[in-house]
């Protein structure tokens, strides 16, 4: 399929997709006229990009764990290696590291405005 038909699929942009591409989370061929073709598999894996992208992960990470992840029997689901789920896993232990500072600072804020509020 083409890069337009993969973004109405997927709901990404071409300019997101290419820049998949550039990070090396999605692969292409080139016809002859250069033009990018991919494989039905693409949409899963776009699918799945977005869902790491939404759970935190950067792009570069993306990219680091992407070949990590392994086709099940074939069909659209990916299954992680154990690398993959330590890594999963720091990336939420991180985010959840992240969350309780943000609290802290919360916390501090709504002091400080009461204290203002006298």
């Amino acid at each position: 399929m083409k890069i337009g038909e993969l973004s109405r699929r997927t709901g990404v942009s071409v300019r997101s997709l290419r820049y998949y591409e550039q990070k090396s989370m999605l692969v292409s061929e080139r016809t002859a006229g250069g033009h990018r073709e991919y494989m039905e598999a693409a949409v899963d894996r776009v699918i799945l990009i977005q869902q790491l992208l939404a759970a935190g992960l950067s792009g570069n990470k993306i990219a680091s764990v992407l070949p990590c992840m392994r086709d099940h029997d074939g069909g659209p689901a990916e299954t992680a290696t154990p690398w993959l789920v330590e890594q999963l896993t720091a990336e939420r232990d991180r985010i959840n590291h992240s969350i309780d500072d943000l609290r802290r600072t919360r916390e501090i804020l709504d002091e400080v405005i009461a204290t203002a509020a006298g």
